[in-house]
């Protein structure tokens, strides 16, 4: 009978707490693959989109420029053409993308501490 009180207080409590609105949204974009890695490889600077694409192995063209679309939208990221000759595109950060350095320096400290490693990687 205890079980079944304990076990009926947790359903109640559960269905009052819920994960916020903010959190979400922060991992509605944030959590799509390869998103993350896109915006620490632009925490240093603007990047050319091909410097960009030979940065993180094993991402395509066409997923680098959707995500970049994307981030671009969020307002996390600015593309910025040079007309040359010859043409090149870069990105960078906003500072609202430039916000979330401390954020994603702490991700990657705690990666570094709580993840396992795989020991045949550099």
């Amino acid at each position: 009978m205890a079980d079944e009180a304990v076990k009926a207080k947790h359903q109640d409590t559960g269905a009052c707490s819920r994960v916020s609105d903010g959190i979400t949204q922060v991992f509605g974009l944030l959590g799509k693959r390869w998103t993350g890695v896109i915006l620490a490889s632009l925490m240093e600077g603007p990047v050319h989109f091909a410097d960009l694409r030979r940065s993180i192995a094993g991402i395509s063209e066409r997923m680098l420029s959707d995500r970049l679309v994307e981030l671009a939208a969020a307002g996390l990221v600015l593309r910025e053409v040079d007309e040359g000759p010859p043409l090149r595109v870069a990105y960078r950060l906003t500072d609202r993308g430039a916000a979330l350095k401390p954020a994603l320096t702490e991700l990657g400290q705690w990666a570094e501490t709580c993840l396992v490693k795989d020991e045949g990687s550099c």
